[in-house]
């Protein structure tokens, strides 16, 4: 059975979407109006399985050359503001998780986020939360290079609280998401917001699968 109260680790980290907010299908509702205005027609399905990663990058992998790294921006932002417009009234974090970071808080662990998010949709969650304070460092899309599945910006997170990837636990819940995390060499535990446990098959070694943070929460192993 996993533990997730265990205080073994020396330090906890967190994507954000999908995984402290269950905003994923608003993601992908804001995407699929954004790529019909620029002309591709992508059923939500398509879109689910397309966008991953740092915005300016999914617009280059859709679009090639069609637009400027300034357009990008324009269009990644302009993506972005209409998720906060939609998702604000429904703003919630997963069952559990409140409690989860109070315990891990007054226990001295500490917590981090490393979301593929820009730098507006974490000041949105965290500061319409109150739950900025809890988080020792916040590193988002602006803070890498290079996107997931790519560990670096779980590598950074790590370097600047001093610990080694053996003992953090991160959670993650995309495949995307879940090979970074992987890949930094991290324990690794997958909230199943947006993904069914089967899709995971390939990644042996994922510690465990969640349903939220709820003491009730399935686990399977």
């Amino acid at each position: 059975m996993l533990n997730l109260r265990s205080l073994t680790y020396k330090a906890v980290i967190f994507d954000m979407d999908g995984t402290m907010i269950d905003n994923m299908m608003v993601h992908h509702r804001a995407w699929q109006k954004k790529l019909k205005e620029l002309g591709l027609h992508f059923t939500i399905e398509e879109v689910m399985e397309q966008i991953h990663g740092i915005n300016e990058e999914i617009m280059e992998r859709l679009f090639g050359n069609r637009f400027t790294p300034e357009e990008r921006k324009f269009h990644a932002f302009d993506k972005e503001a209409r998720y906060r417009e939609i998702y604000k009234d429904s703003l919630a974090l997963l069952d559990g998780l409140s409690v989860y970071l109070d315990y891990l808080n007054l226990n001295q662990m500490p917590i981090a986020i490393g979301s593929a998010a820009p730098p507006e949709n974490i000041d949105f969650v965290l500061d319409n939360l109150n739950i900025r304070s809890l988080f020792k460092v916040i590193k988002d899309s602006t803070d890498v290079k290079r996107g997931k599945p790519d560990p670096e910006i779980y590598v950074k997170i790590m370097e600047e609280l001093e610990v080694k990837p053996t003992d953090c636990l991160i959670f993650e819940d995309s495949v995307i998401g879940a090979t970074a995390a992987l890949n930094s060499g991290a324990k690794t535990v997958v909230v199943t917001t947006t993904h069914q446990v089967n899709e995971f098959g390939h990644l042996p070694n994922v510690y465990g699968f969640i349903k939220d943070f709820s003491d009730s929460c399935l686990v399977y192993k």
